[in-house]
């Protein structure tokens, strides 16, 4: 959302002077790195480029159109997460992906991909400022995850290279482990920051 009256420490400067949906929740996520706890830590990833991929994964034109503009091969199978130098790109359905890059940016990615499809029946379409992505860490992450989500989060059902739709007690999520005890969370940008809040908040008993 552009905000033309303010600057915050939380806006990226490849987005200036865009707001990250969390900055009404900053000085919360302020106290919990403030902390430096083991058990559990939370902060956001802003103003990352994210796309939302359409298309036929059995169309090789499609595949290596996608693979040209962003370096990295589409994956078919269900729930996993393909990983480029610039770009990672998550399984969301059978014609379905989220397409992310690994850091911040100015939005370039849909214009990336429309010019590398050019007139395939696909489509991309930037969903950038409508999510946000945190990174939830520490021991107990996965305690903390599993107070409001319903998932299975056992090492050895959720792991690194897999992604998973979900839920976080009312807010929907997309779950991506990318260690044993770190998660990055795809979040939309209107529950932002209930997600955070209600996280914070489920953490403190373990954190404490």
């Amino acid at each position: 959302m552009w905000n033309e009256n303010r600057s915050n420490a939380a806006v990226a400067d490849v987005r200036s002077p865009l707001e990250s949906p969390l900055v009404g929740a900053q000085a919360l996520l302020d106290a919990n790195q403030a902390l430096q706890a083991k058990a559990f830590r939370l902060r956001e990833r802003p103003f990352l480029d994210l796309a939302n991929l359409r298309g036929d994964a059995r169309d090789r034109e499609f595949v290596a159109a996608v693979e040209r503009a962003i370096g990295v091969r589409l994956p078919v199978k269900p729930n996993t997460v393909a990983k480029g130098a610039e770009y990672d790109v998550l399984w969301l359905g059978p014609d379905e992906w989220l397409v992310r890059s690994n850091e911040a940016r100015t939005p370039e990615l849909e214009a990336k991909l429309r010019r590398a499809m050019g007139t395939l029946f696909a489509s991309a379409v930037d969903v950038g400022s409508g999510y946000t992505v945190l990174e939830a860490s520490g021991d107990r992450v996965r305690d903390v995850i599993a107070r409001g989500c319903p998932l299975d989060l056992h090492p050895q059902v959720l792991q690194p290279g897999q992604c998973a739709q979900s839920h976080y007690f009312k807010a929907s999520i997309i779950l991506i482990p990318t260690a044993y005890d770190a998660f990055e969370l795809v979040v939309r940008r209107s529950f932002a920051d209930y997600f955070c809040r209600i996280m914070l908040d489920a953490a403190a008993p373990i954190v404490s």
